[in-house]
């Protein structure tokens, strides 16, 4: 009897240490899974940005990312699946700087805070915006779904919000609309025209510094055509 209870015990240490095992792999697999995707997806990012879709090939985005071409097949079967996948991920990043224009919000500190991590992703994520400029240039072939879905909801909800400001007499009577097209341009030129920049400033990317000062300065152009007299924030005559 006592040598059963041992063995008994010695099977279920045996399943444990198994299945701990087992945990410790997937979760390895799972790292790993999650790292070599983000490689894909960067390498994607800067060969359709700078190729666009045509040019781009699974080829040179695995030499991009420094890894087999099995490899890249292997998580995205297609070059279209990945091609929205990287399209997606740059609305995502988007949408969620947005995240600040809320009814519950300051508007122009809300808008103000919106404009801020626009530039700050103009500076980080600049084949990003070019990777959309350019399927939008295109008459959009790829995703025109995805405008005519997620784009078009998440700008009638914000246009929404920035109506009720301006029914809450907290803005001045502007074209929500046309206030976010003015906000996505001016941010995303930073990134889709870095070369312009860069060669107007000397042929030496902005520092520091002088981002920080484009920040004010676009902020101070865009808000104080919607900012009411005196409102905090914004710069004001007199």
């Amino acid at each position: 009897m006592a040598q059963d209870e041992t063995l008994c015990g010695f099977c279920t240490w045996k399943v444990s240490v198994k299945s701990d095992v087992n945990k410790t792999t997937r979760g390895i697999q799972s790292r790993n899974r999650e790292e070599v995707t983000t490689r894909i997806l960067v390498a994607a990012e800067k060969v359709f940005a700078e190729f666009g879709y045509a040019g781009a090939s699974i080829s040179r985005i695995a030499a991009s990312a420094g890894i087999p071409k099995s490899n890249v097949v292997y998580y995205f079967e297609t070059k279209e699946a990945l091609y929205r996948r990287v399209v997606g991920e740059i609305f995502d990043i988007w949408r969620a700087a947005a995240d600040s224009i809320s009814v519950d919000n300051d508007p122009i500190h809300a808008l103000g805070e919106y404009i801020d991590t626009k530039l700050d992703l103009a500076r980080t994520r600049p084949y990003g915006s070019k990777v959309w400029a350019n399927e939008i240039i295109q008459r959009a072939p790829i995703v025109q779904d995805y405008l005519e879905d997620e784009l078009r909801s998440w700008t009638e909800n914000r246009i929404t919000v920035i109506e009720a400001w301006v029914q809450n007499g907290q803005i001045r009577p502007i074209s929500a609309r046309h206030l976010l097209y003015a906000i996505w341009a001016t941010t995303q030129h930073y990134a889709d025209f870095t070369h312009q920049i860069t060669t107007l400033n000397d042929g030496v990317e902005l520092s520091d510094a002088q981002w920080e000062d484009t920040k004010t300065a676009v902020k101070d152009l865009l808000l104080s055509g919607v900012a009411l007299p005196g409102q905090d924030g914004v710069a004001t005559d007199g």
